[in-house]
């Protein structure tokens, strides 16, 4: 499987989502996630020690590809603003295997409104 990037923008203090359509690239139809479990993270670099977990989940039953990702508010609000790296492991809960299915950068922006 290739690794889809995408990069995000993410308002300081303010809820985010995001939803992702993956495909199997060998078939170009939807990756069949009703085997996965799927986790995310947001860190300063790919070295840091401290992370940011972020919601993580399946959407639907798993047959259409779609992971959706989230943080609340009260969570962004505590991310400092500037660039971060994030990814989306998806682990087959069968085989055990660990896939990175997403990656990518993160800029966090300020917000005003409080």
């Amino acid at each position: 499987m290739a690794i889809f990037v995408s990069n995000l923008v993410i308002e300081q203090g303010f809820d985010f989502d995001a939803t992702f359509e993956l495909e199997d690239v060998t078939t170009a139809t939807p990756l069949n996630l009703a085997a996965q479990t799927v986790s995310a993270q947001i860190r300063k670099t790919y070295t840091s020690s401290s992370a940011t977990n972020m919601i993580a989940t399946v959407v639907g039953d798993g047959t259409t590809g779609k992971v959706k990702v989230s943080l609340g508010s009260s969570i962004t609000s505590n991310l400092k603003i500037g660039r971060y790296v994030y990814d989306i492991r998806l682990v087959n809960t069968s085989s055990s295997a660990v896939i990175k299915a997403v990656e990518g950068n993160v800029i966090v922006r300020g917000g005003v409104t409080r």
